[in-house]
């Protein structure tokens, strides 16, 4: 896979994005219900390691309220203040890892997602410098972690497996990844970076 430029990713984001779009709800059958989804967006941080580019994860602990302990993207649910989702996803990156907003280098959008727990994510793309001295949020962050792209767009190392989620009556179409350094990347935060993959014609 060759490595592609900074400024390649950024217009590959922008020709794949369409404001708007829900590009995917993880089988979840209540988008069209009339019932309101809550705003929410991640960052999904790029780091440019010795061997190509990486995209930064985190584990969430066993403490916090929603997702114990599943690998996610630095983001939350969007404050009246945020002026857009790229705020919400770099204040919530800074919470969450300590990572300086003025530190990101923002390149685009995903089209947004629709969680199983009813948020409307919209995943922003930033590249991070590398190596970083990242303060994770004590009791909110278990491990900061980096998997390298070409790896994640390796078909072999994912599937989609039936998923029945918690007051769900059928079970959905959820992606998995293989265990990376004894991290599981699924849910929704895999079909972010499956998202990612395609936005790039990777």
């Amino acid at each position: 896979m060759a490595l592609l430029s900074e400024d390649e990713i950024s217009l590959r984001l922008q020709r794949a994005y369409r404001p708007g779009v829900i590009a995917s709800t993880d089988g979840y059958a209540g988008v069209n219900d009339g019932f309101p989804l809550t705003c929410a967006a991640v960052l999904l941080p790029l780091a440019r390691r010795e061997d190509g580019w990486h995209i930064l994860l985190t584990r969430r602990t066993d403490s916090v309220e929603h997702h114990k302990g599943q690998v996610s993207f630095p983001g939350g649910a969007c404050d009246p203040q945020d002026s857009g989702p790229e705020a919400t996803a770099l204040r919530e990156a800074e919470e969450e890892i300590g990572l300086h907003p003025t530190d990101v280098r923002l390149l685009g959008r995903l089209n947004d997602i629709v969680t199983i727990t009813r948020y409307r994510v919209t995943p922003v793309v930033g590249v991070i410098p590398w190596p970083y001295s990242f303060r994770p949020a004590p009791g909110e962050v278990a491990r900061i972690f980096t998997i390298p792209l070409v790896w994640l767009a390796q078909r072999q190392n994912y599937s989609e497996q039936p998923f029945t989620p918690l007051g769900q009556p059928r079970p959905v179409p959820v992606v998995i990844y293989r265990e990376y350094d004894g991290e599981i990347l699924w849910g929704a935060s895999a079909r972010i970076v499956l998202n990612f993959l395609d936005a790039l014609e990777l």
